[in-house]
């Protein structure tokens, strides 16, 4: 049977909620499947970043960071790619080029999660062991979001470092 374009588009984003719904429940490999089947049928940055997440979470880090610039070619509104990208190079080490997509994502036009990047400045800033900015950060993700028990912890530890 063959699906219309609109067809495709909406089958791909069902397909897409699904993978970020098994994501959730701890089912990586059924979701890495469906996230594949989505990006088939019609590639989003969602599904991209879903699927740059998935990677990183079997150890595939480049693999990831290669799926969240792919993502942010299809929309560079959306700001969850450039928070991953920079969160994943936190973890590699490369604080220089995992602020300036941090900085991205804090000013990316669609997110609905403004305080992680807030929060992986801080982390990438406190690693540099650049203080008063990597505080203001933690600072600010709080504002965004005030239950970020990360950021409040995160905080306090830089708070007692400094003393």
């Amino acid at each position: 049977m063959m699906l219309m374009a609109d067809e495709r588009f909406q089958f791909a984003v069902e397909l897409y909620e699904k993978a970020h719904q098994l994501c959730r429940q701890g089912d990586a490999e059924l979701a890495l499947d469906l996230c594949r089947r989505s990006l088939e049928l019609h590639a989003t940055a969602e599904a991209r970043t879903l699927l740059g997440w998935i990677y990183h979470n079997q150890g595939r880090t480049d693999d990831a960071i290669a799926e969240c610039k792919k993502a942010v070619e299809l929309d560079p509104d959306l700001g969850n790619p450039y928070n991953d990208i920079g969160a994943y190079l936190i973890e590699k080490g490369d604080y220089d080029a995992a602020i300036g997509w941090l900085e991205k994502a804090t000013r990316s036009r669609r997110y609905r999660s403004y305080h992680f990047p807030w929060y992986n400045l801080g982390r990438a800033y406190a690693a540099q062991e650049l203080f008063k900015r990597a505080a203001e950060c933690f600072e600010q993700a709080l504002e965004i979001e005030p239950d970020y028990k990360e950021a409040a912890e995160a905080l306090q530890r830089l708070k007692r470092l400094v003393q």
